[in-house]
């Protein structure tokens, strides 16, 4: 019995050890992982699930960077979803979790200035809080060159990143901005690169982003090509992709 009190007494005393050296990290460790499985699995319920586990690995454990950047892409995930699916205050969800997950970015983006996600996630979420309160209020706010800044960072570092995201998204960053902010030349010029990779052929978004761009610059050529990728996004299952392409279609009468 003495030795079971003893050896019980070991085990107790180097479990407790462990945590007083290892306890924040162990437990961000624990809410990573379980966030990342969450969010993996897609939808918006999940990624508004995996959003508070992702606070609280980050709060755990400050200094983590997977945590931070990958905190600031479930914001940013959660309202977008939101927004393409039209749900009750989605203008709302965009303004204030596109200001989070701008919050996060920057944190991800002071702990490891040479890494992409940082940046990308940073003007992915000006972007969404753009959705939320206006593109004009946003530019009022300054957003406009750390926006720039952060797409042309993530460009430099990686521009496969996210499979060719850094050159789709400075081709729309370009294409938005007001007259006479915006530059359609850059625009179509990232578009056309993004177009030449291995992604464009399946995403239905880039084909529309360029369709809006080519009707926007007019003539009967780009028509034609605008003309083309409408008609695919007309027969897309998702509801959002429809419509904008119904919109676009209306403009090529």
């Amino acid at each position: 019995m003495k030795q079971y009190i003893k050896e019980r007494y070991i085990w107790c005393a180097v479990i407790a050890a462990i945590f007083l050296v290892f306890p924040f990290s162990a437990v961000a460790v624990d809410y990573l992982a379980e966030a990342d499985g969450i969010f993996d699995q897609g939808g918006l319920d999940n990624y508004k699930k995996s959003i508070d586990l992702y606070v609280k690995a980050v709060e755990q454990h400050p200094d983590d960077y997977e945590a931070a950047w990958k905190c600031a892409r479930a914001y940013r995930e959660y309202a977008d979803k939101a927004k393409k699916k039209g749900i009750e205050g989605w203008k709302e969800i965009c303004a204030q979790y596109g200001k989070a997950g701008m919050q996060y970015a920057q944190k991800a983006i002071e702990l490891k200035p040479e890494r992409p996600d940082g940046h990308y996630y940073y003007g992915l979420n000006v972007g969404i809080y753009s959705d939320g309160v206006s593109i004009f209020t946003a530019l009022k706010e300054g957003l406009k060159d750390k926006t720039q800044k952060s797409f042309e960072k993530t460009y430099e570092i990686n521009k496969m990143y996210k499979e060719g995201g850094p050159m789709l998204s400075l081709g729309r960053f370009w294409a938005v901005l007001p007259w006479p902010l915006h530059d359609r030349k850059k625009s179509l010029a990232y578009y056309r690169e993004y177009q030449q990779t291995q992604y464009f052929a399946a995403n239905t978004e880039a084909q529309l982003f360029l369709a809006e761009l080519l009707i926007q610059m007019g003539g009967d050529k780009n028509k034609t090509e605008a003309k083309d990728y409408v008609e695919k996004a007309l027969k897309s299952e998702d509801p959002y992709f429809k419509d904008w392409a119904k919109q676009l279609q209306a403009k090529l009468k």
